[in-house]
């Protein structure tokens, strides 16, 4: 597996996404099975893993700690902060203290005693950034935190916060069908050096070519919620699976390789974490490092402008989004 740093954090080129196996698309595996996977990610190479507090909650940290604990030296593990899940009022929450305290259980249930990264999950509009990345820098110097990153950030937290402590990392949704990050946020984690690590790179499964006006999700898949996976939505956003299949078809790859492989084009400083729950999909997932697109590949993705129909998530979520 090829490589790449985000600020000074040197990762395997495709990342793991890990929430898929604790929530949001069932059927969710059995946790013996969801170790196995994860840990047949490591021996080709995958060295960066993500997971969250409010993954299950709780639950996914868990499981990622004990998967990785036999190899923990060898690998990169980030996690996020940032929901009161505790008090049972819900929300949003990056107090200090709250900071602090989820910190200490994160540990705990990673087995580690070093979180490699830690994300603002969302920018909570209460603290100010500059509190929240202090606390951050507090946690830095006490050993237990060595990289300070943000999701789905706007640039004016994004730079204020980097005046605080250098943030390493930003996550956001990015794909070939969202691809708002572009106008404002890339050229600034360009400009302060900052990594970026997109989720959903294969749009939550959309871009696979396994998805249809027809498909149907299972109850209490995340899907079912969002605008964008209505039937009508997707017949209309079926160009973009079109788009990279043709482009697959000639490279003798399949339209989730192109998909990443276009990501990882963009910048040395992309990192996808597609997740899965199938060995043969990472499998795939994990060959897009190889995938090699030409200048008339991209030039013809360009070409299309293709827009996508439908919210990406619905109001609740997108209210959460610092922008």
């Amino acid at each position: 597996m090829k490589t790449r740093t985000l600020g000074d954090l040197e990762v395997s080129a495709v990342g793991l996404g890990c929430m898929g196996l604790s929530q949001s698309y069932p059927p969710i595996p059995e946790r013996k099975d969801g170790i196995e996977l994860i840990r047949a990610a490591v021996e080709p190479g995958v060295t960066f893993f993500d997971t969250a507090q409010v993954y299950g909650p709780f639950a996914n940290e868990d499981l990622v700690g004990e998967a990785l604990e036999p190899v923990r030296d060898q690998v990169v593990v980030a996690t996020k902060f940032g929901f009161d899940l505790t008090s049972g009022r819900g929300g949003l929450d990056s107090s200090p203290e709250t900071i602090r305290r989820s910190v200490d259980a994160s540990l705990e249930r990673l087995r580690t005693e070093t979180i490699d990264l830690l994300y603002q999950h969302r920018v909570d509009p209460t603290v100010p950034i500059e509190d929240v990345a202090g606390t951050v820098k507090e946690l830095i110097e006490a050993g237990k935190v060595r990289h300070f990153g943000m999701s789905e950030a706007g640039v004016g937290n994004i730079s204020r916060a980097h005046a605080v402590q250098p943030v390493t990392a930003l996550q956001s949704e990015y794909s070939l069908w969202w691809r708002e990050p572009e106008d404002e946020i890339i050229p600034t984690l360009e400009e302060l050096g900052i990594g970026f690590v997109p989720f959903s790179p294969l749009g939550k499964g959309f871009l696979t070519g396994r998805i249809d006006d027809r498909t149907t999700f299972a109850d209490g898949d995340f899907r079912n919620t969002i605008p964008r996976f209505s039937a009508r939505a997707r017949e209309a956003n079926r160009p973009f699976v079109d788009l990279v299949q043709r482009i697959a078809d000639r490279r003798g790859a399949t339209a989730a390789q192109v998909a990443l492989a276009w990501i990882l084009t963009q910048r040395p400083w992309f990192v996808p974490i597609p997740g899965t729950t199938k060995l043969h999909r990472l499998e795939e997932n994990i060959a897009a490092a190889d995938v090699e697109l030409t200048d008339d590949d991209l030039h013809e993705i360009e070409k299309a402008q293709v827009s996508a129909q439908g919210a990406r998530y619905s109001e609740a979520n997108q209210r959460m989004i610092d922008r």
